[in-house]
């Protein structure tokens, strides 16, 4: 049987999972099987702690627009519609930033929704 020459696999393996454990509290930093499942758990949390993140960041970009569009008289929804009929491809982190930052750049922008709004009103036919 021909000798296997590629060092010990396990103890790089063990290393590897103490050196995602290390700053854990007690036994979870200093035995392998504690820390082995605090680590499987923990990079768990951070999965899905990077899906809410950019979940949270979403929904805080359409309060923020929405609070602007309101004080330019339009209610969010309006807003979105007004834009895409206008023909801006603005995403909502791009939109959140005017609004805090540059506000009279974000009351441009309200009022071509608005008046791509009204144009679309008058299109379309009454009845």
């Amino acid at each position: 049987m021909p000798r296997a020459k590629r060092g010990n696999k396990r103890l790089q393996k063990r290393k590897g999972i103490l050196k995602l454990a290390r700053g854990y509290r007690g036994t979870k930093s200093k035995l392998y099987r504690h820390a082995k499942e605090q680590v499987e758990r923990s990079l768990n949390f951070a999965f899905t702690g990077r899906k809410l993140k950019k979940r949270d960041f979403r929904s805080l970009w359409i309060v923020r627009i929405g609070a602007a569009a309101r004080a330019n008289g339009l209610s969010y929804s309006r807003f979105m519609h007004g834009l895409k009929l206008a023909g801006i491809d603005l995403d909502r982190k791009a939109l959140a930033d005017l609004a805090v930052n540059e506000p009279a750049t974000f009351t441009e922008i309200s009022s071509k929704a608005k008046e791509a709004l009204e144009s679309d009103q008058a299109a379309v036919p009454a009845g």
